[in-house]
């Protein structure tokens, strides 16, 4: 397969991981991922199985997170590849008893490598830049916990504040538009393309 080739594949597998999670296809979803796949998210940090199982889970008892995938850029070299995918999160969910969505923008930072012929997620880091939060009934009043939303970075602030306020503990040091935290996700990237070992992260 061509480069060409090699990044429509990858487009098809990004794609694929919004269609099939949205959808409840788990075993189809599943298949994007290598063995060894790894997930990073502001609620979840673990394996690929793992977050299979929380997400199924989590679908099972209503919990509502949507994915819309935009515009990608993929490197590949070799049997490696990094994809950087805009996408928008948006999660339904009561705050403080009013019915609110929150959308956050932002990009699917992944590793990909090509096994057997096959490529396949090996870690996925997402890039959160940019949310707000907003009542389903317009003429709702949500009042926000300052302190509490104050404690997240911005970026996912009013996300992890939502899913805070729904039971889920959240990771506080996820990349952002700008930052030391986004200019190592970088230099991890780079390191993957050259052939490096991927450094773990929790």
């Amino acid at each position: 397969m061509d480069m060409t080739g090699d990044k429509l594949a990858i487009r098809e597998v990004i794609e694929n991981w919004a269609v099939w999670r949205d959808a409840g296809e788990w075993e189809r979803f599943r298949a994007v991922w290598h063995d060894d796949g790894r997930m990073m998210a502001t609620w979840f940090q673990g394996s690929a199985s793992d977050f299979i199982e929380v997400s199924r889970d989590g679908w099972n008892r209503g919990v509502s997170i949507l994915h819309f995938l935009g515009g990608s850029s993929i490197e590949v070299a070799g049997q490696r590849a990094i994809a950087q995918t805009k996408m928008t999160i948006s999660q339904r969910a009561d705050v403080d008893g009013a019915i609110c969505d929150v959308v956050c923008t932002g990009r699917f930072y992944d590793f990909f490598e090509k096994r057997n012929e096959v490529w396949a997620i090996v870690l996925r880091q997402p890039i959160y830049e940019k949310d707000r939060l907003d009542p389903v009934d317009p003429q709702a009043l949500v009042q926000l916990d300052r302190n509490l939303l104050g404690q997240f970075p911005d970026g996912y602030r009013h996300l992890a504040y939502v899913q805070t306020k729904n039971g889920f503990t959240v990771k506080r040091d996820m990349p952002t538009l700008k930052g030391a935290l986004v200019e190592a996700l970088y230099q991890r990237g780079a390191a993957w393309l050259a052939g490096g070992a991927l450094q773990s992260t929790n």
